[in-house]
């Protein structure tokens, strides 16, 4: 248990940002599932859209630290190529 006030502290901070972290990495996630669920189903419409919709929230999570650069930017791509193969 925390005994400093600065301890105290820094335990609310860090609890409060962790559930700011989580929603973030479960929008990301949602995100990229709807893009999966999309190609798998063979919907290049509704692929490209959720495509156009999740690169924000990948380079948003990189940026606010919830995944890292690489990660996201490899993710795009990934995805990026997925949805060029469908057409």
């Amino acid at each position: 248990m925390a005994n400093t006030r600065s301890a105290k502290k820094a335990t609310r901070v860090s609890s409060r940002r962790a559930l700011i972290n989580k929603n973030r990495l479960s929008r990301v996630r949602s995100a990229v599932r709807e893009v999966e669920s999309a190609l798998e189903s063979g919907n290049r419409e509704a692929a490209e859209t959720a495509f156009r919709n999740v690169q924000p929230e990948l380079s948003r999570g990189a940026q606010k630290g919830i995944l890292h650069k690489k990660a996201a930017s490899r993710k795009i791509s990934r995805l990026a190529q997925r949805l060029k193969k469908l057409s």
